[in-house]
Parts: structure tokens; sequence; C-alpha cells
């Protein structure tokens, strides 16, 4: 296998995670203690706190800090970018006050109704605040994670090929939540524009059986593969009023994993790097599970 393999989680400061002594051994360990004892065990993190609210230059500067120097950290993209409804508290001050005045009082603003110039406000601040953990080497990929209403279209075909010309320094990586895209029809187009514009595709490990649904269909699309796993819980996949935890509440067995084993071989034939994150990501089910697949992989 030529490329690096990193395996991690999803989060490191899930309060299912901090709120117990199953991997950190204090309760009461600070943000920074946190992250250097979870540095200390895997190779990279996904940040998923960047999905909610923009990052900040600060923050990622005492990221690059607080982790060694091969350290990676993969970024989801914040929600505006990636077509979620976004409240406008969450965005940055100076652009929400920005909005067109109907805008300010909706309930949730959308990337595809602002105007052109502040769509590409919105990257460029997003950019400009990873530039710490770019300039550092410690950046991994931007997630974009797409809503299940988001389906292969020519306007999001367009829209991909836009905002990764927009974040053009950034390797992205491209996740599906509408099986459309992998279905018999569009795989072949889906997978071989995403090639085309060097953009990852993210294998996914998910209930079945839903429209959200994606097939495990392994692709290298760019230099970096990248598996996410978000665990089996069917019941919980699409169940309103739940906290993203108990949605990803699944215990992965070693043969579930093992499963993926030659699947992320095989990934690792043709890529440069490859990232599996656990995104089951309650208590320390994603820790164990990371563990578990890097012994299978015999690289832990």
């Amino acid at each position: 296998m030529a490329a690096k393999i990193e395996i991690g989680t999803c989060s490191w400061t899930d309060p299912t995670l901090t709120d117990n002594t199953r991997f950190y051994p204090d309760t009461g360990m600070s943000a920074e203690e946190r992250l250097g004892f979870y540095a200390d065990h895997f190779p990279i993190v996904e940040v998923d706190s960047t999905y909610y609210a923009p990052p900040s230059e600060r923050v990622a500067g005492l990221w690059v800090e607080r982790t060694p120097p091969e350290f990676t950290f993969d970024v989801k993209a914040f929600r505006l970018l990636t077509q979620h409804p976004t409240p406008p508290k969450a965005l940055w001050k100076e652009f929400r006050e920005r909005l067109p005045g109907e805008m300010k009082e909706k309930r949730n603003v959308y990337m595809r109704d602002l105007p052109r110039e502040l769509q590409a406000e919105a990257t460029d601040a997003f950019r400009g605040a990873l530039m710490p953990l770019h300039s550092a080497g410690k950046l991994g990929v931007i997630l974009f994670q797409f809503p299940p209403y988001v389906y292969p279209t020519k306007g999001a075909f367009g829209y991909l090929r836009w905002v990764s010309a927009q974040l053009e320094d950034f390797q992205l990586a491209v996740e599906f939540r509408n099986g459309r895209w992998l279905d018999e029809e569009h795989m072949t187009e889906t997978l071989d524009f995403l090639e085309r514009h060097s953009l990852a595709y993210v294998c996914v490990d998910e209930p079945q059986g839903f429209k959200s649904s994606v097939p495990p269909v392994v692709a290298v699309t760019a230099p970096v593969a990248e598996v996410r796993f978000h665990g089996r819980n069917a019941e919980n996949w699409e169940k309103k009023g739940i906290t993203a935890a108990e949605r990803f509440r699944y215990d992965y067995t070693t043969d579930e994993l093992k499963e993926w084993v030659p699947r992320i071989e095989t990934m690792a034939e043709s890529a440069d790097a490859v990232h599996a994150l656990m995104n089951n990501c309650y208590s320390d089910y994603g820790i164990r599970s990371a563990r578990a697949l890097g012994e299978l992989l015999d690289i832990f």
C-alpha cells in the first residue's frame, strides 16, 4: 500500500465522550488538554463545530499549537456553504449586517438566495479562517456534506464546480445524503465529475433503505480518499428531535469493521492518503471502533 492511512474520529469534544472517563482520564480537562490527549492517541480528527458556526483564525491557530507537527485536521464546511438552512445569527457579524433587509428577518438563509458577491465573501471568510492550519500543513480535507434534498441536477453540479474554484487552495471532499447520486443512472456521471475537478468522493458506511442512504461504494477520485463510518442504527437514522450522538449511536462489531479492510486497502493502492473517520461518536464508541479498525489494518 502506497498511501498513508490515517484513522480517527469525527469529534473529540462530544459531551457523551467528555462527561465520562472511558477515554479521557479526567472529566475536568481543559480544551487544550483534551486535544493534546486525543492527538497522543490518533493522527487525525474531524472538526464538526465548523458546520454549526464559522471557524475563527484564532482558534485554528490554537489547534496548530496544541497538536504534533504531523497531526491532521479534516474540517466540516460551514452549513451555509453546503446548502443547509442557516440562521442569520450563526453568520459572521459583519456579513449578517450586509444581508438584504428582508433576509435579516428570516428564520434561515440559504446560499442560493444570497447575492453572488456575498456568496464569494462567505467562501473567502471561511478560507481565511483556516489558513493557519493550511500554512502549518495540518489541514486535511474540507468536508462538504450535502443535505438529502440536494440531488444530481445541472445546478448542483454547477455549484460544486463553483465552490471548488472558490476554495482551490484546499482539498475538498464531498459526501452525499441522497442515494440518487450513486444510483445506476447517475453514479458514473457523479464519480467522473468529482475526478475531473479533483474532489474527493466520501465513501460511507451507514444504514440502508432510506432516500438519504448512499450505498457503500468504494471510489478514489482525488489524491486523498475518505471513508466515514456513521454506524448502522437504522431506527434512529432519520428520526426527528434527537441529538447527533443518538442518531449515530452504534457500536461496530469486529466483523463489521473487517468488511472495510480490503476496501480501504484497495483505496490505498490509488490514493496518496486515506482518511477513515468514525462518526459513531456516542460515548467512546468511535474511539473503540477507530482502535479496532487500526488493529485490523495493522497500523496501530
